[in-house]
């Protein structure tokens, strides 16, 4: 589905009003959320514009892939009138969203206890670095979290902590935020009272990280960096195999572990009686393991993947990101959507962007706004709050909103 296609049937949040003050990911990636559901999201820009629209490097995809089916106003906060804008704008939301330090969205009488006692109805969802407690006046980012909560020493190897290849905190704090916003609103529809949800970074880590304190709980034995780990199964590793490809192959079970046998030709490991079940092949994996090395080097990627795929054993190709763009499966399934570029060299120009991996009455949730460009609705929001269009051009003159 392309921004221009018409909506199939009603999306669950239209009607909805959520208002954001949200940079970086993780409160832009609880506002996609709502919007992709159907909400109108209204994300508050400073007056140049969020920063990561000119990001370099790793972030130079966040606003485009963050802040897609969204409107843009930009406010000067710092200045009276426009806090002012801000707040009246906040007062017309179903939900207020941010994600700043503690104790700044206060100054401008912008948080939820100032909110609350205009719009008893208002969902305030704020994303921290660290819930209330010890922590919590911190600067928190995704990689410093990822260090103080056991997530980097779990990724890379023995002493070399690695932090994981994603924003993963970042974006699933913002689930996690928008997830109890669902909750908010359906207790809103009981109680008619609004209530704050608090998501943050660090909780957010441990709960990622949370298998593996279960891990030693039950064993007594401290969880090995995931390179170094004991596998559950042996066969559960990426193999170099003919020209130097590589490729990713498994067998879970006893029943896996004789079809890949047999679809391989290794007949005599599928009788050798020292890997007749899977714990078996598991204590033997030191010296199973090379022994499979060496003989899958005779076979390419694409041999192995036609083998296991006609029988059904779990096999996956060494992929980097920009490869699926072109992926068959999620073009044949709608799992990508074009997008225009709102900033940058590439400005106007389409590529084409994740959704989110789960459907609502069996269709994906497409674009409908494309990634808005800096303060592209600013006049047409602040007309929805009452403001007319002198007032509008005095707050311009002010540089109050651009």
């Amino acid at each position: 589905m392309t921004a221009t296609d018409a909506k199939p049937k009603r999306l669950p949040l239209e009607g909805l009003r959520v208002v954001e003050f949200t940079h970086m990911v993780m409160g832009p990636t609880c506002g996609m959320v709502l919007a992709d559901m159907g909400a109108e999201v209204i994300k508050v820009e400073p007056i140049d514009g969020d920063r990561t629209r000119h990001l370099l490097g790793a972030g130079a995809g966040f606003f485009p892939m963050f802040n897609r089916n969204k409107k843009s106003i930009a406010i000067d906060l710092h200045t009276a009138e426009g806090a002012e804008v801000a707040r009246r704008l906040a007062a017309s939301a179903d939900v207020v969203a941010e994600n700043f330090k503690p104790g700044t969205m206060k100054k401008y009488g912008l948080d939820y206890d100032a909110l609350s006692q205009v719009n008893a109805r208002c969902i305030y969802v704020s994303h921290k670095g660290f819930l209330p407690g010890p922590y919590e006046h911190r600067t928190a980012l995704d990689e410093v979290v990822q260090m103080m909560g056991g997530l980097a020493y779990m990724t890379g190897r023995p002493g070399d902590p690695l932090r994981a290849g994603t924003s993963v905190n970042d974006i699933m704090g913002g689930l996690f935020g928008a997830i109890g916003a669902l909750g908010a609103l359906i207790q809103r529809g009981i109680t008619g009272r609004g209530q704050e949800v608090q998501s943050a970074l660090f909780e957010n880590n441990v709960f990622l990280v949370g298998q593996h304190m279960l891990q030693y709980a039950i064993t007594g034995q401290p969880a090995a960096p995931m390179p170094e780990r004991i596998s559950a199964w042996a066969v559960y590793d990426v193999f170099t195999v003919k020209d130097g490809e590589q490729i990713f192959l498994a067998a879970v079970s006893d029943a896996q572990w004789t079809t890949f046998c047999d679809i391989l030709g290794f007949a005599d490991l599928k009788a050798d009686p020292r890997y007749a079940n899977n714990n078996a092949r598991v204590e033997l994996r030191p010296s199973l393991l090379p022994e499979l090395r060496l003989r899958l080097q005779s076979f390419s990627a694409q041999e192995l993947g036609e083998r296991f795929e006609r029988v059904g054993l779990p096999y996956a190709p060494i992929r980097s990101p920009e490869e699926l763009f072109d992926d068959e499966h999620l073009l044949a399934t709608g799992g990508l959507a074009d997008i225009t570029l709102p900033d940058g060299p590439r400005a106007g120009e389409v590529s084409k962007a994740a959704l989110f991996p789960f459907t609502l009455g069996g269709q994906r949730l497409g674009v409908r706004l494309n990634p808005p460009t800096r303060g592209e609705h600013t006049d047409a929001i602040l007309s929805s709050i009452g403001f007319a269009s002198a007032d509008i051009e005095q707050f311009r003159n002010l540089k109050a909103v651009a």
